[in-house]
């Protein structure tokens, strides 16, 4: 179960796919280029329990980089490409990489980086580039090309060190502790997911999201370590993903329900003119899926969607199938890994049926990097052990969890507490509707109300009429408390390429600043 075990017996079989060039890495090349990336950090004085951080768009480099600081017992942290250089910097610093390889492709934000490098980056890590090297840097190819293919003499197993969106905060690294396994030890999500969905050395996993992302690392890695053949997209495109599932007869993939909603607005024509009978797995996460949503998507694949709920902090999971799904419509699932709980703000935990704060007991025990204050308060107050991602739900009488909202996103109004994931869950299956946020704005008498901020499918038909219609839409299948006073729309609200909505920049725009 890992990748120089299938170097070893199937060389020249392929690892790994980049869909936009059809580049190909075989195990054989996956385990020389990861091999000559781990004697470069040992070169570099890099030892077990340093860091490096990733700030690179998908390409089959990326996992060749992840696998090279894995064997060398090294926390990696992906870095989004989204983010500006002051940003890229406060994270490369709080996680003290040591290095930091990025590509050329990022841009005008890597070069302010390297231009600002004195300031932004006090630590000074050693700056290499994938692509055209930049003046302060060095070219990775060129320093590992020469580099001995063996493995270095001292490996041992590493770990991903993710880091929030930080869509209510300063992001924060999720840091595990290290195993002290060997570098060749089963990855911990091996056992679960051969088992949840099948994977074997036939399996073809499509990646449609960004690597930088906990879920498509981790599960890419995974996949790697089973034997299975791993296809990465440089960003997700409705058609492009549907094209890649015929191409490469695709049989698992994982997405979010954002890239079902844009598979489901594609024209009819365009939809089902590709093959996706290869599929078997469907598996999806990162945030609630509107029922009408996973209702067509079933119809259109079949019973062959897998949810899970769960955090790159390890914590726990749960887990259901379309069989299971069909029977409790919005549910994500029994505990599959850890005991879940339900508590009020007090840490009490509630009976079935009853809202509050979800709880893993028996997950990771996870923390915070440098903040200790979030680590704390991620812990139950009253049974420590248990641990929160703070999100808000309830379990039915069969132990089936249902999720609400996060707590941070819930609307105060007249002294009530209202979700906006039910409305916006409702607005996204509307025809006219790309996307939606749901918010709570300032009002004088009742604290806050509610407001839909809309992206249209076609901003031409945005105005007072479409205002109407939909909060007459919502207020024909909602309780009037929980429907929108009015409706902003925007061109593009801003969403993550995993799906998440940062919903705080959202709100930014209708609270004064404090």
């Amino acid at each position: 179960m890992h990748p120089s075990i299938h170097a070893a017996k199937r060389p020249q079989d392929t690892a790994i796919i980049y869909a936009p060039t059809d580049e190909t890495v075989s195990y054989l090349e996956l385990e020389k280029r990861s091999n000559q990336g781990a004697q470069l950090f040992r070169q570099l004085g890099l030892k077990t329990g340093d860091s490096i951080a990733i700030w690179m768009k998908n390409s089959a480099c990326y996992l060749e980089i992840c696998w090279a600081a894995h064997r060398s017992g090294l926390y990696f942290t992906p870095v989004s490409t989204h983010l500006t250089a002051e940003e890229a910097a406060y994270i490369t610093n709080d996680c003290d990489a040591k290095v930091l390889i990025a590509s050329s492709d990022i841009g005008e934000q890597l070069q302010q980086l390297i231009t600002k490098a004195s300031s932004l980056l006090p630590k000074q890590p050693k700056l290499f580039i994938v692509g055209d090297t930049l003046e302060g840097s060095f070219n990775w190819y060129d320093a590992t090309c020469n580099l001995s293919c063996e493995r270095i003499s001292d490996e041992a197993a590493g770990s991903n060190m993710v880091y929030s969106s930080g869509t209510t905060g300063k992001p924060k690294g999720v840091r595990l502790p290290l195993s002290g396994q060997p570098a060749d030890a089963e990855l911990p999500f091996v056992p679960m997911q051969r088992a949840q969905y099948n994977l074997d050395e036939q399996s073809i996993y499509l990646s449609p999201a960004p690597l930088y992302h906990a879920a498509p690392l981790v599960f890419s890695m995974t996949c790697l370590s089973i034997g299975s053949t791993v296809v990465i997209m440089d960003k997700f495109e409705p058609e492009a993903f549907l094209q890649a599932v015929e191409q490469y007869k695709i049989s698992h993939v994982q997405m979010v329900p954002t890239m079902f909603v844009r598979l489901l607005k594609l024209p009819e024509a365009d939809r089902l003119k590709y093959d996706t009978s290869s599929l078997t797995y469907a598996i999806h996460a990162a945030a609630p899926c509107p029922v009408p949503i996973k209702y067509q998507m079933i119809d259109w694949w079949g019973e062959i969607l897998y949810e899970y709920y769960g955090g790159s902090e390890g914590n726990g999971s749960t887990f259901i199938n379309s069989q299971e799904w069909l029977a409790k419509p919005g549910s994500v699932g029994k505990a599959y890994w850890g005991t879940l709980h339900i508590c009020d703000d007090d840490g009490n935990e509630l009976p079935a049926n009853e809202q509050g704060l979800v709880y893993f007991e028996g997950g990771f025990d996870f923390k915070y990097n440098n903040d200790d204050g979030k680590t704390a308060d991620a812990r139950n107050p009253k049974h420590p052990s248990w641990s929160t991602l703070g999100d808000v739900g309830y379990m039915d009488d069969d132990g089936y969890l249902f999720l609400t909202d996060r707590k941070t996103f819930m609307i105060i109004s007249g002294g009530v507490n209202i979700y906006p994931q039910e409305a916006e869950n409702l607005l996204i299956t509307h025809p006219k509707v790309a996307d939606a946020a749901v918010i709570g704005i300032p009002n004088e008498d009742f604290g806050e109300e509610v407001k839909a901020v809309i992206q249209p499918v076609d901003m031409a038909t945005a105005g007072p009429e479409l205002e109407q219609e939909l909060i007459s839409f919502c207020r024909d299948q909602l309780a009037a408390i929980k429907c929108p006073r009015s409706v902003d729309f925007d061109p593009a609200l801003p969403r993550g390429e995993n799906g998440k909505l940062f919903k705080k920049q959202v709100r930014a725009r209708y609270w004064p600043e404090k």
